[in-house]
């Protein structure tokens, strides 16, 4: 396996390697943000560990920056930061798990481990094509269309239309949303989920008339096949 981590903190870097190393990772290390955006688009990684507090580029910066250009490895992100609104701030912009500073090795290896594992554990699904509609989901390719028109739609807006294509006519709640597409325990006041929705519904609806998403009051969304 292969894992970038970009830490700037040397003994934090060289302690991670070290451990993640030991246990039969690939390991490459990025001081900074450029460094850690130059590894990232150049090589493929399993897993990246991306320190938040980067020099010269933010952590945030270079992981809009890699979901931009449709790089999907997994992202755990490492953050000083606890509070509820910085753990939704990293996951909004692209990450798929967040650690808080300090942490436990094991824990981290943990994280890891489920993010890695995640693809091959799951059951590939029959289909490529995910057709609701107007609406085609091209599952290898992570390309949407509406009506023949391409959409741009980041990776966690993909993720959460594959959700709703797959349950198509039938209702997903917040909590099932969250756990499918986060994997994430959250604040239950959080709007993450809105926040999203209302992004990917603006996306779905621009230049149709119709409404791609339902919502289904105090229940949660759906996408109808009629």
């Amino acid at each position: 396996m292969k894992i970038l981590i970009a830490e700037d903190d040397r003994e934090t870097a060289e302690y991670l390697a070290k451990g993640l190393t030991e246990s039969g990772m690939n390991v490459t290390v990025a001081a900074n943000g450029p460094d850690a955006l130059f590894h990232a688009t150049q090589q493929q990684f399993d897993a990246i560990v991306l320190d938040r507090m980067l020099p010269v580029i933010d952590g945030l910066a270079v992981l809009r920056m890699i979901r931009a250009g449709g790089i999907a490895t997994p992202v755990l992100l490492l953050t000083a930061m606890a509070k509820i609104a910085d753990r939704v701030e990293g996951l909004e912009s692209g990450a798929d798990d967040y650690l808080v500073k300090p942490f436990a090795f094991s824990e981290l290896r943990a994280r890891l481990n489920v993010l890695i594992r995640r693809p091959a554990t799951s059951a590939m699904p029959a289909e490529t094509v995910l057709r609701v509609r107007d609406i085609e989901l091209d599952l290898r390719r992570r390309r949407v269309t509406r009506g023949g028109s391409p959409i741009d739609l980041q990776p966690r807006e993909v993720l959460m239309l594959e959700e709703l294509m797959r349950n198509s006519d039938r209702v997903m709640t917040k909590t099932m949303l969250l756990e499918r597409v986060w994997e994430f325990d959250f604040d239950p006041r959080t709007n993450i989920v809105e926040t999203h929705i209302s992004r990917l519904r603006a996306k779905l609806n621009a230049g149709f008339d119709s409404d791609a998403i339902l919502t289904v009051r105090g229940a949660g969304y759906t996408i109808r096949t009629e």
